[in-house]
């Protein structure tokens, strides 16, 4: 039997790893054809360009359904690097949901056997229809010899089988995607493959959800408004996670709730404190507060389900946090882009003009009164597109933040047609701008700090002062002037002189290959046309260079005078 089996393994692992190349020449395929501009009937626009970019990302989206649990968490983390990935691709990966087909109930039962052993007597009641079926596991409803009501969630079957020959085909993928001139430049695709690795096993072992689920859960043990269900440890084991059953009304029902007597508007204003609470006083937050993983209790308690992803702002990132708001409440965009710059988020040596231009632009944007209903989401949609194509280096954690407030504020804005995150947010924020939240101590020596600072630049400015004018009496000193509209200029005057060259030596070479035609040697006629193939190659690259360098220039605030940054 066994002999038997072993080619059918060998025959889906082949299946499986064809299907996922097949995705991925595709994919490629579809972008390549994507960026030629002869490929838009009436000439390539921006606006067509995104629509077609839209229903590349939505189809791309489709797929990774179509592939499965791996895949479908594989997307959910990719949302979180907008520094690797357009923002329409990162949008469209962020709503994916994992709503699939239930396994069978013998299966349920025949898992908890192996799991649970002699244990499983404590269950006298589980209901055959699950509760919810998602990529990763089912829950079902029971109950307990001691009358306790419970939730299990169980694993599907067969799924670290399937995970490890999907992430072990994705890193082949990687691999070879790196090696690409193009799509390998700037970006660590190994990298990605295996972190994304090391996060999805993790994610198979609910021990993991269980520690999650227990630590959120002291958070809000003295707050009655927030309720999160317990862990039922000796019920509990790696592939199976019980929790105490906690129902409510779902918490973007809003006619249910207003039969249920509960205010809407309170819910949600309840929702946005406790999530606050999260990133400014514990560093803890649940990573993906849609819909489904909120309820509402009959007395108006907020409920949370589902610790799967959860994120965490570490101490020396939350000190951070509080200069950078104190930067951006201040619309300080120099400033904001050097704290950015020395917590490693942008890259070293870079220049940082257009950077200060882009940042000044999303603030002046995104924080400036009157705020609009949806601006923690036009906020997130200016990172994704800030960070794309740029010298950024965003860690997941800010970004898991940036995508559970914009999904949030929806959820507050489908309670309350007013909802306003940023104005609930500013009691929050007062500690990040003042003291970070750790207080008096954390201020002095922010102060302290700052002091010293400019204390050793206003001692060196005499010395700095007689060295340059030491410069200027022997005539050494050098004046460094950049004008990026000037170094654009001269770079498109070298590539028009260089197109210029190539056209030249192509009509050489077809007037060689006509003389040559017409002579007692047609056949010497293949020579002049070998050599043109590579330099028309050649000399059509120059000509998207150039076309590409035009619409750059067109662009407001990318020709910007130098001195007027």
């Amino acid at each position: 039997m066994a002999a038997l089996s072993t080619p059918g393994i060998l025959l889906s692992r082949l299946w499986r790893s064809l299907r996922i190349w097949r995705l991925v020449l595709q994919l490629l395929a579809g972008l390549w054809w994507d960026a030629r501009p002869w490929t838009y009937p009436g000439g390539r626009t921006p606006e067509r360009q995104a629509d077609r970019q839209r229903r590349r990302a939505r189809w791309l989206t489709a797929q990774f359904l179509e592939l499965g649990s791996a895949f479908i968490k594989l997307g959910q983390l990719l949302s979180a690097r907008p520094d690797v990935l357009p923002a329409d691709v990162v949008e469209e990966l962020a709503h994916l949901q994992d709503r699939v087909p239930a396994f069978p109930f013998p299966v349920v039962e025949s898992l908890l056997e192996q799991e649970l052993g002699e244990r499983r007597a404590e269950i006298i009641d589980l209901e055959i229809v699950p509760l919810g079926s998602a990529s990763l596991a089912q829950v079902h409803r029971a109950s307990l010899r001691s009358g306790r009501q419970v939730v299990f969630k169980v694993q599907r079957p067969g799924l670290e089988r399937l995970f490890r020959l999907d992430l072990e085909v994705l890193q082949q993928v990687a691999a070879a995607v790196q090696r690409h001139p193009r799509w390998g430049a700037g970006r660590d695709w190994v990298g990605i493959a295996k972190e994304c690795r090391r996060v999805l096993l993790r994610e198979l072992d609910f021990r993991l959800e269980a520690e999650h689920a227990a630590r959120f859960r002291q958070q809000f043990l003295d707050d009655p408004g927030i309720r999160i269900p317990a862990v039922v440890w000796e019920l509990s084991s790696r592939r199976v996670l019980c929790l105490d059953y906690v129902p409510g009304i779902k918490i973007n029902d809003r006619e249910a709730l207003v039969r249920a007597g509960i205010d809407p508007a309170a819910i949600a204003e309840k929702g946005a404190a406790s999530y606050l609470q999260q990133l400014v006083r514990f560093g803890f937050f649940h990573a993906d507060p849609h819909p489904g993983n909120l309820a509402v209790a009959s007395d108006g308690a907020l409920i949370y389900y589902d610790f799967g992803m959860m994120g965490q702002i570490s101490e020396r990132l939350r000190s951070r946090l509080g200069r950078m708001v104190r930067a951006a409440a201040a619309r300080d965009a120099a400033s904001l882009v050097d704290e950015l710059q020395q917590a490693g988020l942008i890259a070293a040596g870079i220049d940082q003009g257009p950077v200060r231009r882009l940042v000044r632009v999303m603030l002046t944007e995104a924080l400036t009164p009157p705020f609009s209903a949806n601006v923690i989401d036009k906020l997130s949609g200016d990172l994704y597109e800030l960070v794309y194509g740029q010298p950024f280096r965003l860690p997941p954690e800010l970004i898991f933040v940036m995508r559970a407030l914009s999904t949030f504020e929806g959820v507050g804005r489908s309670l309350d047609p007013g909802f306003s995150l940023i104005a609930i947010a500013r009691p929050y924020l007062l500690p990040l701008m003042t003291a970070s939240g750790n207080g008096p101590n954390e201020l002095f020596s922010e102060l302290s700090r700052q002091a010293a600072e400019v204390g050793s630049r206003a001692f060196g400015i005499p010395r700095r002062l007689d060295e340059s004018l030491a410069r200027i009496e022997q005539g050494d000193l050098q004046v460094l002037i950049r004008a990026g509209e000037t170094d654009r200029l001269l770079r498109r005057l070298a590539l028009a002189q260089q197109s210029a060259g190539q056209s030249f030596l192509l009509g050489a070479l077809a007037v060689a290959a006509a003389v040559l035609a017409v002579s007692g040697r047609p056949a010497l006629t293949a020579v002049p046309l070998v050599l043109a193939v590579p330099v028309g190659l050649s000399w059509l690259k120059l000509q998207a260079r150039l076309r590409r360098d035009g619409r750059l220039d067109q662009l407001p605030g990318v020709a910007t005078p130098a001195g007027k940054q």
